[in-house]
């Protein structure tokens, strides 16, 4: 007789037709673009070198970033349960939910793809729309870079769009909680 545990390791659940079609439509893209870069290879054998040498610079350039975000990811899972995420960025969260959601987003640095994952993680355990707009809007408001902004146009200028950004983020995350 087995054990629940051997019953959840063992059984997996059965995927939608609709994941079915995306995952052989994923495939065929793949498919896809593996014949043209042969096609390619054939006429113009140069532009998939350059190509590749562009890949392999880009992909050296975020692969230690992209480490960092999976090990955020991993520390998310571990100490990160979803009962705190909900109290914390759901939808009960309040003026804290969008006071950590605005600074976070201040304060991040890096790619904003690199976010992503993380915030689909986030989202997946609880965390509001609205704040993850809210976050990926006030990604534009950046500390280290306000001294220049600052140099170029102005403290009534720099003060003036900074404040803006923050507030109507908080408006875009509202208007993205009642249309999603």
């Amino acid at each position: 007789m087995k054990s629940k545990f051997q019953n959840n390791i063992i059984s997996t659940p059965k995927k939608s037709a609709a994941q079915e079609k995306r995952k052989k439509a994923n495939w065929a893209i793949l498919g896809l673009t593996f014949l043209i870069y042969l096609i390619i290879l054939t006429i113009k054998p140069g532009i998939i070198i350059n190509s590749l040498k562009y890949f392999i610079h880009i992909f050296l350039k975020v692969f230690y970033i992209i480490i960092i975000v999976f090990v955020f990811i991993f520390i998310t899972n571990l100490f990160l349960k979803p009962k705190i995420i909900v109290k914390h960025l759901g939808a009960e969260s309040g003026l804290k939910g969008w006071f950590i959601a605005i600074v976070s987003g201040i304060i991040s640095m890096g790619s904003i793809y690199l976010w992503y994952p993380l915030l689909k993680e986030l989202k997946d355990r609880g965390m509001k729309k609205g704040l993850i707009a809210a976050f990926l809007y006030n990604r534009a408001v950046k500390i280290p870079l306000l001294p220049l902004m600052v140099y170029y146009f102005g403290w009534k200028f720099t003060v003036f769009l900074t404040v803006y950004m923050i507030i109507f983020s908080i408006f875009m995350g509202i208007t993205m909680d009642k249309i999603t």
